[in-house]
């Protein structure tokens, strides 16, 4: 058995560290657009400030996580 590769099976598809880091942010970037729709409250500026460099840059994190969420479904649907 290869240990090198830390990865988990999933549905027949293989996730590293990186997609569940992914898959992390975008839970977060989830919840908080919910809260954002329905209470008006943006946990994330509230928690680190509204328009701060911190804020932003969780912003793009999560941004950077959809696209590649995007990435590995088209990967794991054959459509690479």
């Amino acid at each position: 058995m290869d240990t090198t590769h830390r990865t988990t099976r999933h549905e027949g598809s293989r996730f590293n560290a990186l997609d569940w880091i992914a898959q992390l942010l975008l839970i977060i970037g989830g919840i908080n657009w919910g809260l954002v729709g329905l209470f008006n409250l943006d946990l994330v500026a509230t928690l680190f400030g509204e328009g701060s460099t911190l804020s932003r840059i969780v912003y793009i994190a999560v941004g950077v996580a959809a696209l590649w969420g995007l990435a590995l479904f088209r990967h794991s649907r054959g459509n690479h």
